[in-house]
């Protein structure tokens, strides 16, 4: 195995001149912070045992008490963790998250899923001789279900490592996960935790692949559709693993510290037991999947000591942009070519309802709304659990039956973020939609995250559909009022968008790698040039066609396609094409993060998350919900209860469907 950490052993290394330096650190009054964590960062955990060994020969005190006691706070954890062997730590991580009230789920998980059959075995010895009991015992007495015993076969450290592949048995194991999942109603637990528990990773890597080509999803949107809870996260984390171990870690050190507040011991642990391992590989995953370096959101995010020597062991910053690692290389192209094998089942959250009645519906909406007071109840029961075609029928009832306007009457009903909540689900999409661009340059400013999310989410037949309602409604041209209220390249992406004539139909192999290569050429040309040539390709061809000519850009030019946009472009123009990318990679991730950052932070961009809601309630909320789960490690419905509230929150909750 070819370690890639930033902590290596220290050439010319000498433990008692070491242990002469810590202890000399932490005599007198106060520790010198530094130099002990400047020693201790630049040894190898194996050099540290010596040195532990040492310091008790030479001074009769053992090393680690000293440190407890001469430092503080997280510093001091962290410190006390890299003196620890590798097997101890882990053991200690177990012990901790099993012990005491409730249970840390998330780091049993993240341990189980990432270590070799060594070291498991070498942590189930640690723990047995650290806390006298059987680590299997304190796990089965402290998890339930399918969960636990996933873990229990982890435990074992009895996966396949010969690297040997036999085709027909990876088929076979493909086949058996299908018929365990998508194929049947229920699931059959039993087969996936046998498979992915014991299974060989190149084995495993080639059963994902053909499970793609029989189930047309990749095997984490099954895992995703059939299971839940601590158990679906389980299995998620080993796919991951079993996909590349880096960007398992890049992934939970970026969830660690996004947000408010600092998930300080995940980030610790993995600091710790990545730095001698692959730490070089988790910060090129890192530097592929965010907008910054490992280095410098540990900087941006911790402080003093503690700073400090994490920074030590990250070891340094990664340029944004460069060229990538040939790991992260490979990892960007599989991302790609998984990204253009799956077909995403789509799933809605709201659904026609049965033994519909247009007319009993108006009746009942009719009395919710007459004499004194509004029964907002009754209004939004009927009307959050209809389908547009339904509401438009209700519309129409109301106006044959009782001679009103429903909208009308709703609006001088209702008020503030309900009433716009409640009128965009009456209005048909394409009334929404023209409404929301509408909207998105009225006034003053041009909400212009809004043009684009629109523009770039919806297909040929909903832009037209949008267009005819445009006009109909404000008597101008969408196109006419994009160009006044836009200018330079942006105008002419929203406008070339806006044209609704997006090619359809699959990938062409042939065009998809004459596009990759003039898209790396226009890399070289000035801006303008770059972005003209960026619109013709990223506005006009199919998605399908997209994903492959993104792979295929990663091996013209050794970059990701999202980094040189990133990095090369500015302003709205960079958004735009930002957009673009992420909805070709994977549309619900990308409503995922527009929901997250409406809500994220101080005060909620209420048009933004009623815009998502209403839009993708009857498409993909299920998806957009499972991915918001994924990347913010909270539910949808969790973050809008905590973000909205009245009857307004109770009608987003119900078009959010559930909690995750």
């Amino acid at each position: 195995m070819v370690f890639r950490g930033t902590i290596t052993d220290a050439p010319d290394f000498d433990p008692s001149a070491d242990a002469e330096t810590l202890y000399n650190a932490m005599k007198g009054i106060g520790s010198d912070k530094e130099a002990i964590l400047d020693l201790v960062t630049s040894r190898s955990n194996a050099q540290r045992q010596e040195i532990i060994a040492a310091y008790k020969s030479n001074f009769g005190q053992d090393l680690i008490d000293d440190l407890k006691y001469e430092l503080t706070g997280k510093f001091e954890r962290l410190i006390v963790s890299l003196m620890r062997t590798p097997a101890y730590h882990d053991a200690k991580e177990i012990n901790d998250a099993v012990k005491g009230a409730g249970t840390n789920e998330r780091c049993l998980i993240e341990i189980m899923a990432s270590r070799n059959n060594k070291q498991i075995h070498e942590m189930v010895e640690a723990y047995k001789d650290a806390y006298g009991t059987d680590i299997e015992e304190d796990i089965i007495g402290d998890t339930s279900g399918h969960f636990k015993k996933m873990l229990i076969v982890l435990l074992q450290g009895t996966r396949d490592e010969s690297g040997v592949v036999d085709g027909d048995l990876a088929e076979q194991d493909a086949q058996d996960l299908y018929a365990a999942g998508e194929e049947q109603w229920g699931t059959d637990e039993a087969k996936f935790i046998m498979i992915l528990g014991n299974r060989s990773v190149t084995h495993l890597r080639m059963v994902f692949d053909e499970y793609e080509k029989i189930a047309e999803m990749s095997i984490e949107d099954s895992i995703k559709n059939e299971l839940s809870g601590d158990f679906e996260r389980l299995m998620l984390a080993v796919v991951q693993c079993i996909r590349s171990v880096p960007m398992f870690f890049a992934k939970r050190l970026y969830k660690s510290m996004k947000g408010l507040g600092t998930a300080d011991n995940t980030l610790i642990r993995i600091m710790i037991s990545r730095s001698e391992q692959d730490m070089l590989d988790i910060r090129e995953c890192f530097r592929l999947n965010y907008e910054k370096s490992l280095y410098n959101m540990i900087k941006d995010d911790t402080s003093g000591d503690y700073k400090r020597t994490l920074l030590n062991l990250c070891g340094g910053d990664d340029d944004l942009a460069g060229e990538f690692f040939p790991e992260a290389a490979q990892i960007a192209y599989k991302m790609w070519e998984i990204s253009s094998m799956t077909k995403v089942k789509l799933r809605p959250t709201i659904r026609p309802a049965s033994d519909f009645d247009a007319g009993a519906d108006a009746q009942a909406l009719r009395k919710a709304m007459k004499g004194f007071g509004t029964d907002e109840d009754a209004i939004i029961d009927i009307i959050a659990h209809r389908s547009n075609a339904q509401r438009q029928e209700i519309r129409q009832a109301f106006k044959s039956l009782l001679g009103r306007d429903l909208m009308k009457d709703l609006k001088s009903e209702l008020s503030k973020n309900l009433e716009r909540l409640i009128i965009g689900l009456m209005l048909t999409p394409a009334e929404f939609d023209a409404k929301m661009m509408r909207k998105a340059m009225e006034g003053a400013g041009t909400d212009e995250h809004a043009l684009i999310e629109i523009l770039v989410t919806r297909s040929n037949e909903e832009i037209q559909a949008m267009n005819a309602a445009y006009e109909e409604g404000y008597k101008k041209s969408l196109e006419e009022a994009i160009q006044s209220d836009t200018s330079g390249h942006f105008c002419r992406i929203l406008v070339s968008l806006v044209q609704g004539a997006r090619e359809e139909g699959p990938a062409d192999l042939e065009r998809a790698n004459a596009d990759a290569q003039e898209l790396a050429d226009a890399c070289n040309a000035d801006s303008d040039d770059m972005e003209m040539k960026f619109m013709s390709i990223l506005c006009t061809r199919s998605f399908p066609h997209l994903r492959k000519v993104f792979q295929e850009f990663v091996k013209c030019s050794n970059k990701d396609i999202e980094q040189i946009i990133k990095k090369e472009m500015s302003g709205d123009v960079k958004q735009a094409f930002y957009a673009i990318v992420r909805s070709v990679k994977n549309q619900p991730s990308y409503f995922a993060d527009r929901l997250y950052k409406a809500m994220k932070g101080l005060g909620t961009d209420d048009r933004a998350l009623i815009r998502i809601m209403v839009s993708r309630s009857e498409i993909d909320l299920f998806n957009i919900r499972k991915e918001f789960k994924e990347t913010q490690d909270v539910s949808l419905h969790e973050f809008i209860q905590g973000d909205t509230s009245g009857d307004y929150r109770k009608t987003l909750l119900e078009l959010c469907g559930g909690e995750d």
